[in-house]
C-alpha cells in the first residue's frame, strides 16, 4: 500500500504496510522499563463482589484496570504542561501527526561526571536540514533499553545549548531514547525542557517531547516520515506510539 505525500514542493512515497514502530510497550512486569522512583505498572482484573473480570475466572470478558505513569513506564509524548503551573493537555496541543523527521545517532559525550548530547553533535548530524521532528538514538543501543531501571543511574541527557539549537532550528517534535532530556537530579531546573518549549518568552505550545523510545539498530540514520500516534488522554503527557516510514524515493 503505497502513499504519496507532498511536503512543501516535494513529493515523497512511503509504504504504509512497512511501519517501523519505535515505541516501548507497557506490561505489568518487573522487566518493564522504569524511571522516576516508582514501582512497576499494574494490570489487574476488576473485582465486584464475587465477579472477577477475567475469562479464566468465569467472566465472559477480560476487563482490566491499568495503573501506570506515562513518564515512568514506557514511550510517552509530553507538552509544555509537564512543567507549567497552568494546565496544558498534550491531547489539545498536538493536533498534527505526520512530520518529516530525521533519525540521528549520537554517542553521548563525557561532561564532568555526566554523559550528554551536545549542540556540536546535533549540528554535525543535522547540518542545514530543516525537519519538523528529530529522532535521537543514543549509543550503546541494546535491548536493555526495554527493561532498564533508570532511577538513580544519572542517565545521559541533552545540554541546554542542544535544546536551544533545536528550538532555533524550529524542530517541533523531539524524540529520544532516554527517560528525560534533562539531568536526572538537577534540583528542578529542567533546563532543556524549558529551553525547547521557550518558557521564558513565547511558549511553543505545539511542540512536544517524546521520551523512552527505542530505534532498532536496523534503522539507518536519515530522513523518514513520522506518524506520532498518542492515546487521547487529557494530561500533560500520554503514552504514545511513534511510527517511522522509510522514504522510497529519497
Amino acid at each position: 500500500m503505497l502513499a504519496t505525500i507532498q511536503h512543501n514542493s516535494q513529493k515523497y512515497q512511503i509504504d504504509l504496510t512497512k511501519p517501523i514502530d519505535i515505541s516501548i510497550a507497557l506490561s505489568a512486569s518487573e522487566k518493564n522499563v522504569n524511571a522516576w522512583y516508582i514501582g512497576k505498572p499494574k494490570i489487574k482484573p476488576v473485582k465486584q463482589g464475587s465477579w472477577i473480570g477475567r475469562v479464566t475466572k468465569g467472566s465472559s470478558v477480560n476487563f482490566n484496570n491499568i495503573k501506570f505513569n506515562p513518564h515512568s513506564h514506557g514511550t510517552h509524548t509530553e507538552c509544555v504542561g509537564h512543567i507549567t503551573k497552568e494546565f496544558h493537555s498534550v491531547n489539545q496541543n498536538l493536533k498534527q501527526f505526520f512530520f518529516l523527521a530525521e533519525v540521528i545517532t549520537v554517542v553521548p559525550e563525557k561532561f564532568g561526571d555526566d554523559a550528554v548530547v551536545s549542540k556540536k553533535q546535533l549540528q554535525f548530524a543535522l547540518g542545514n536540514k530543516k525537519r519538523g521532528a528529530i529522532v535521537i538514538r543514543t549509543l550503546p543501543n541494546t535491548n536493555e533499553k526495554f527493561s532498564k531501571k533508570y532511577s538513580h543511574t544519572n542517565p545521559p541527557y541533552l545540554l541546554e545549548e542542544a535544546a536551544i539549537y533545536l528550538k532555533e532550528k524550529e524542530v517541533q517534535h523531539l524524540l529520544i531514547d532516554l527517560p528525560s532530556v534533562d539531568k536526572e537530579k538537577d534540583h528542578g531546573k529542567l533546563l532543556s525542557h524549558n529551553a525547547f518549549w521557550n518558557t521564558d518568552s513565547k511558549i511553543r505550545f505545539d511542540a512536544t517531547i517524546t521520551e523512552l523510545i527505542f530505534v532498532p539498530n536496523t534503522v539507518e540514520d536519515g530522513t523518514y516520515f513520522l506518524n506520532l500516534q498518542m492515546a487521547s488522554i487529557e494530561n500533560d503527557a500520554s503514552p504514545s506510539k511513534p511510527i517511522l516510514y522509510e522514504i522510497l524515493n529519497g
